[in-house]
């Protein structure tokens, strides 16, 4: 044949060879000669085994434009042949498997295999395209030193919408050799030719995989709920890293049935609630029936969001194969974990240093691991510790990977009562475990000896061992410090070059300066990672939160590095597990109710909720991007994945600037961090290209900040340094993004980073991303990733709620409260249900105090709040009480939280509620009405060294304690002269003091793991408590005999009416 110029057509053995893509073998001719052509829209080389393998047993699609493969002659029907195909090839294409001389192709093969090549003739190399990369960021070049930064994504993270690796210019590759690329020849095809010629009986067949339903419109896999193109499956959807498990639908369902049923009954229990006043009582009546809707529309908004739960299944021996192979560099994606601390009086620098020595001895690539340790109190004290830490971590890291320990944080491996023999083989490991903990505690000596030194501050300040003074003496004057103690630039080389990176960090800090506690070191934080290190994934931790499974990183990485779901993943949160605490958690430290049912029910619907700690960050998220938009159809996105990357520019531009524009002018409050925006400039406003670039950086550095390397750093999804950039200047640049006022008239903290504006940063900031479209992810690995310590004690306890609770008041009379802020966002209903419980939970405290007072009441004055019933509505009464323990008891039955456990939830929500939600609703008030801010307080982070919790029973005087013993004296008194009264009256008022008793009865009851607090280990309650409550009771008991609006007064008699002598 001819092209339609007349001149012959080249073979195709001058533009791709006849080595096909997959397998590496000869692609073969047909019977007529020709070379065979698997695919007649790209005309991909394939061979014709693997050509009839994909057809059989893949996704029967071409690999590189995912166009349908055609049925050729001799080759077996499949499920999905169009009629059609069989006739539309030609009858003498058939193979040849000899190695002959090629004929010529069709000119309109030639034709269709231009639209992807780059420069030059067809014999040079040819650039496969990129598909589903939502934004091109070719243009943003030249940010740092007149140097272009690459578009190339490398094979540690899956396709996305941001820069890539950080190669040095225009990359041009051979996508068919480079197997960890997201074009051709990727490392999926590979395993998949690889395992079909082992022929390996002993791995499961891919299609044994619970995979996505073709006739369901293509859900990507069953881990999401995003919807693509079925034609965009390969291998590695079909083999996904993770699983998502539903529970079974005989827990489920029932639970469900409950809960509608539950709110048919609480629909007719209020209709006979309000359409039957108790006369004599009107004002009981009132406040309780108040009281009650309150509470059912709280109930609502805790009980929905848990509708659909979920568990997930990870799959490490295939993240492995796909990522980490034996003998091969790995290409997991690097991570930066951060560490932070404060007060090392509160939070003792052993704690931390457990931490560290956790961290620096995860099961994960050495060069993958960073470990940034944030001081932001600038503490000689840490510093030193970090030092002796670093120096221990020579001898621990490598016990704890040669003998496969866990866990890997001392402290708490040599403190285990568990047979520590039970599978070791090696003889030399209880030589080298005696003397590792030898070596431990001769570590804990020397940081105990640096605690009792740092007790006494000298007059002059602290010197370091060379002289000069500490750089910290003044806390709240003092600049940024940096050292690097492991890693490149640290350390020895030998012993810490097979280390990760730590580095100490204490961000430089000014009079006059508002430096945002907890989430202003974290931002911090991030962007010194980013400069030095900038591991594309982020860690945090608190300093007493220490990894307890050496595999945490590679469980997050099975969500974040999945190529179907990571690039929609924000963060992976791991529930929080802790030591320390007494048999039957007093206090409901675990808080296994919120993290086993609660979060898995978020999970479900657009993930958890972001709790502070144990959570592993995707960077480009905090960096106040959104998501790859959900595709629309799947006609739309097979045509964008073969020809979308060469549509006309000027129509692709209008479309992308009427999209955002539509969506800006929906809801301005949500920012559209689409990397379009930075890739076209202000193009279109009649500036030239230069212009244009020059206004993109302008707008990079106004959002980031002024400083051309992080703000490079940003724009690479992969990590990684420039191999360009000197260690010096990075250091230089580390110190400056540190600097005080570096945020000044940036983005940071409103809508980039750790989100300012309250206490409780966390909740706010997994808002945010969100109410942009991100979901977020809930691992529960069986061994828990992650293990803290908590406060046992009650005064600290309450303390710790009330930080948290007046964080939700913040979040609540704020901008961002989710009750009217991103409605134009893709924030889902069900998820904005739960964070408006989050941030209204506290505001139950107020009828929940005021219902705890009503049986004391209705004791003292005989009154009651529910007239007297007939039997349907007492029938009503016991369907609500009866469907209330149903709930809670399905609700164990599918979570497996034990009853005690739910029990002591139950409790301390009462507790809590009339304590610590109570002052920080009040608080909360003061601080937005009158401007008064209150003292930001650190948890004690000490643990329980000696195990006899006699935390547990120390008392701490606070205000929070008065509330609570207020309602138990009142109610105790009630009851006792409730039963006083019933005695005197008869047997007649048995019948209505039962419901009376019951009511105090179950106020008591939440309230005796209070009662058992103040009474202490010698059940003895501190004297100014009994005081406190004692005055408040009898002045309450006072004011009600002296003003009581349920009798009416007494005028003498009507002498109109009895006469003179009545």
């Amino acid at each position: 044949m001819e092209t339609e110029g007349g001149n012959g057509v080249k073979s195709l053995k001058g533009v791709v060879g006849q080595i096909c893509q997959i397998c590496g073998d000869k692609v073969g001719t047909t019977a007529s000669g020709e070379l065979f052509v698997a695919c007649d829209v790209c005309g991909f080389p394939v061979c014709r085994p693997c050509y009839e393998y994909e057809r059989k047993d893949g996704n029967q699609c071409c690999p590189q434009c995912k166009t349908r493969y055609k049925r050729f002659k001799g080759s077996p029907a499949v499920h999905g042949d169009l009629e059609e195909d069989l006739p539309a090839i030609d009858g003498n294409n058939e193979l040849n498997f000899s190695s002959g001389s090629h004929g010529d192709l069709q000119s309109t093969t030639q034709r269709l295999l231009g639209w992807h090549r780059t420069t030059g003739s067809l014999g040079d190399d040819i650039e496969g395209p990129s598909y589903n990369k939502e934004v091109p960021l070719s243009r943003v070049a030249y940010l740092t030193n007149g140097r272009e930064a690459s578009g190339e994504f490398s094979a540690a993270s899956p396709d996305r919408f941001s820069m890539g690796s950080h190669g040095v210019g225009g990359v041009k590759s051979n996508p068919a050799r480079e197997y960890g690329s997201s074009g051709l020849g990727n490392i999926a095809w590979k395993e998949r030719v690889d395992g079909w010629k082992r022929q390996d009986k002993n791995i499961v067949p891919m299609s044994t995989v619970e995979g996505p339903s073709e006739d369901k419109g293509g859900d990507i896999d069953a881990n999401t709920d995003i919807l693509m193109d079925d034609t965009s499956l390969n291998d590695e959807a079909r083999q996904p890293l993770s699983r998502k498990v539903s529970i079974s639908s005989s827990r489920i369902n029932p639970y469900r049935m409950v809960i509608v049923l539950r709110l048919i009954i609480l629909g007719v229990f209020f209709h006979y609630r309000i359409t039957n006043p108790v006369t004599n009582a009107y004002a009981l009546w009132l406040l309780s029936v108040i009281c009650e809707i309150w509470f059912a529309i709280s109930w609502i908004l805790d009980q929905f969001p848990k509708w659909t739960p979920v568990n997930r299944e990870t799959y490490l021996d295939r993240l492995a194969i796909r990522y980490d192979r034996e003998g091969e560099p790995s290409q997991l994606a690097a991570v930066d974990i951060f560490v932070s601390t404060v007060d090392p009086l509160k939070e003792p620098p052993l704690v931390t240093a457990n931490t560290v020595l956790s961290i620096l001895a995860v099961d994960y690539p050495v060069d993958k691991v960073s470990c940034y340790v944030s001081d932001d109190g600038a503490s000689l004290l840490t510093f030193e510790a970090l030092s002796e830490t670093a120096e221990f971590s020579k001898k621990w890291v490598p016990f704890c990977k040669k003998y496969c320990i866990e866990p890997r944080a001392p402290e708490f491996y040599f403190s285990q009562k568990i047979d520590y023999l039970k599978g070791k083989v090696e003889t030399s490991f209880v030589k080298d475990r005696r003397s590792m903990k030898r070596e431990y505690e001769e570590f804990k000596v020397r940081i105990n000896a640096l605690v009792a030194k740092a007790q006494k501050i000298p007059e002059e300040g602290w010197i370091m061992q060379d002289g000069t003074p500490w750089p910290g003496n003044n806390t709240r004057d003092h600049p940024g410090m940096i050292q690097i103690f492991l890693g490149h630039s640290g350390g020895t080389e030998g012993e810490a070059s097979e280390l990760p990176r730590l580095v100490y960090i204490s961000r430089e800090k000014r009079p006059g300066f508002q430096h945002h506690k907890k989430a202003g070191a974290m931002n911090a934080l991030v962007r010194v990672s980013a400069v030095l290190t900038n591991g594309p994934f982020l860690l945090n931790l608190d300093c007493d939160h220490y990894i307890n499974n050496s595999m945490a990183l590679r469980e997050a990485m099975c969500f974040l590095m999945d190529p179907n779901l990571g690039k929609y993943v924000c963060y992976v949160q791991f529930p929080q597990r802790f030591d320390g605490i007494d048999k039957n958690d007093r206090y409901a430290n675990r808080n296994t109710v919120f993290f086993d049912i609660n979060l898995r029910g978020l999970d479900g619907i657009q993930g958890p909720v972001y709790v502070g700690t144990g959570c592993v960050f995707n960077r480009t998220a905090l960096y106040g991007y959104e998501p790859p938009h959900k595709p629309k159809s799947k006609k739309a996105q097979v045509l964008s994945s073969c020809f979308g990357r060469k549509k006309n520019r000027s129509s692709k531009s209008s479309k992308k600037g009427s999209e955002k524009k539509s969506i800006k002018e929906m809801d301005p409050t949500v920012p559209i961090y689409n990397l379009d925006d930075i890739e076209e400039g202000i193009e279109g406003a009649g500036f030239d290209e230069e212009k244009s670039l020059l206004m993109s950086r302008m707008d990079l550095e106004k959002r980031f900040g002024q400083s051309s390397v992080f703000v490079e750093s940003t724009l690479w999804e992969n990590g990684g340094v420039p191999s360009y950039m000197d260690p010096d200047n990075l250091l230089k640049e580390a110190i400056h993004v540190i600097s005080c006022g570096y945020e000044d008239k940036t983005d940071w903290g409103s809508e980039i980073g750790w989100i300012y504006g309250s206490v409780t940063e966390d909740i706010l900031t997994g808002f945010k991303m969100h109410a942009r479209g991100w979901r977020s992810i809930y691992c529960m690995p069986k061994r828990p990733a992650f293990k803290g310590s908590a406060p046992i004690n009650l005064s600290d306890r309450l303390n710790q709620v009330l930080r948290w609770a007046l964080g939700s008041v913040e979040i609540l009379f704020s901008r961002h409260c989710p009750i009217w802020y991103g409605y134009g966002g893709r924030l889902k209903w069900l998820e904005r249900f739960a964070y408006v419980n989050t941030t209204i939970y506290p505001i139950t405290s107020i009828p929940l105090l005021i219902y705890c007072t009503l049986p004391a009441v209705c004791l003292l004055t005989g009154k009651f709040i529910i007239p007297q019933i007939t039997n349907l509505a007492s029938i009503w009464f016991i369907s609500l009480f009866c469907l209330i323990f149903a709930t809670g008891i399905l609700e164990m039955r599918w979570s497996g939280v034990g009853i005690d456990e739910w029990w002591r939830n139950e409790q301390f929500w009462v507790i809590g509620g009339v304590s610590a939600h109570l002052f920080a609703v009040f608080q909360g008030l003061l601080k937005v009405l009158a401007g008064i801010d209150t003292n930001f307080t650190v948890t004690s982070k000490a643990s329980d060294e000696e195990g006899d919790f006699s935390e547990l029973y120390m008392f701490k005087w606070t205000t929070l304690l008065v509330p609570p013993t207020t309602l138990l004296i009142i109610n105790i008194l009630g009851m006792v002269a409730g039963i006083s009264s019933a005695i005197n009256s008869g047997y007649q008022s048995v019948g209505p003091l039962f419901g009376k008793l019951f009511f105090a009865l179950w106020v008591v009851l939440h309230l005796y793991p209070f009662l058992k607090g103040l009474m202490g280990r010698q059940n003895r309650t501190p004297t100014i408590v009994v005081v406190w409550s004692i005055l408040l009771a009898s002045i309450f008991s006072l004011l009600w005999v002296r003003i009581d609006p349920f009798i009416r007064p007494v005028t003498g008699p009507d002498v109109q009416q009895c006469g003179i002598n009545c």
